[in-house]
């Protein structure tokens, strides 16, 4: 292998931050975050989800957005504005 051309292959810790789930493996993400997990500090990616949290893999469903695209728009841009465009 040539020298100089690979990104730095090591151990990261992912953090999912809804359900405070850590894993450790190997990853040549880049981050400037750190954190010290079972002694030893690695390098720290923060999740927005994983296998802990999913829905798939949980059986729980959350309702993230209540409000459906179509109430936010006529909440945006009114009612009227539809009818606007088709004349």
């Amino acid at each position: 292998m040539r020298k100089g051309i690979h990104p730095d292959y090591r151990e990261v810790l992912f953090v999912d931050v809804s359900s405070d789930y850590k894993i450790v493996t190997r990853s040549t993400i880049k981050t400037d975050l750190k954190e010290t997990y079972e002694g030893k500090e690695y390098p720290m990616v923060k999740l927005d989800i994983s296998s802990a949290s999913h829905p798939f893999y949980t059986g729980n469903t959350k309702i993230v957005d209540t409000e459906g695209r179509i109430e936010k728009f006529q909440k945006k841009f009114g009612s009227g504005f539809a009818a606007k465009l088709k004349k």
